[in-house]
């Protein structure tokens, strides 16, 4: 019975353990222990005891995780665990926007090999040269945009 109980504890101190360590190793590792302990109650008392001991952990894994992630982020403590901001935005130009680039003139930033960058309206775009290999400061000519980049050609 002692056993049981320690796995038990062990199991739900884990499990709030995983709070202050990333990843979900910890908790992973509590359900384990949890786990043990209801094959070790099955192993000694039977299927009785194995259930009731079954429902005990459950009993205890769910309030474990009510406590960490219902009440706990509603503390002062809590909020600095937690986030509660987002953040907003993108890493390239909506594909409407690229799209209307179509026929306009860039300038090379960096050498396109056939990739890099370009500049458009002050703007950085990355893009890939059609023509193969073109020199940093060259003029070149929008003709399309695919994915997360557009389509240059030199004038």
């Amino acid at each position: 019975m002692t056993t049981i109980l320690l796995l038990f504890v062990l199991g739900t101190v884990l499990l709030v353990l995983d709070l202050f360590v990333p990843g979900p190793i910890m908790s992973m590792i509590g359900v384990a222990v949890l786990l043990a302990g209801t094959s070790h109650a099955f192993s000694l008392y039977g299927v009785v005891g194995g259930l009731e001991a079954f429902c005990v952990g459950a009993v205890l894994l769910g309030l474990a995780l009510y406590v960490e992630y219902g009440l706990l982020p509603k503390t002062a403590f809590g909020k600095r665990f937690f986030l509660h901001a987002s953040v907003v935005g993108t890493s390239q130009a909506p594909a409407a926007d690229t799209s209307s680039l179509t026929g306009r003139e860039c300038i090379a930033l960096t050498p396109l090999m056939p990739t890099g960058q370009v500049e458009v309206d002050g703007r950085r775009h990355e893009a890939l040269s059609l023509d193969g290999h073109v020199e940093r400061g060259a003029r070149l000519k929008i003709t399309g945009a695919q994915n997360f980049s557009l389509t240059v050609t030199k004038l």
